[in-house]
């Protein structure tokens, strides 16, 4: 019985302890400011490195496309 007890008390406190970390991600919102300082800066980065094709030096046609269709 008293092992019971034991490995009860322990599940007790560790479900304390991570019901008290998860409040305190909520609390202070530590999981958006992990996203806005640590994951946003390197997507900017990665997404400001491509390349781009620039629309302004594509021809402009007033041309209908021509289509061609199996007969």
């Amino acid at each position: 019985m008293r092992k019971v007890l034991k490995i009860l008390k322990k599940v007790l406190f560790i479900g304390l302890g991570v019901y008290a970390a998860l409040f305190a991600v909520f609390f202070f919102d530590l999981d958006g400011k992990a996203l806005f300082y640590g994951v946003e800066p390197f997507l900017c980065r990665h997404y400001d490195r491509m390349e781009r094709r620039d629309p302004l030096k594509q021809p402009y046609e007033t041309t209908k496309p021509h289509y061609e269709y199996n007969k």
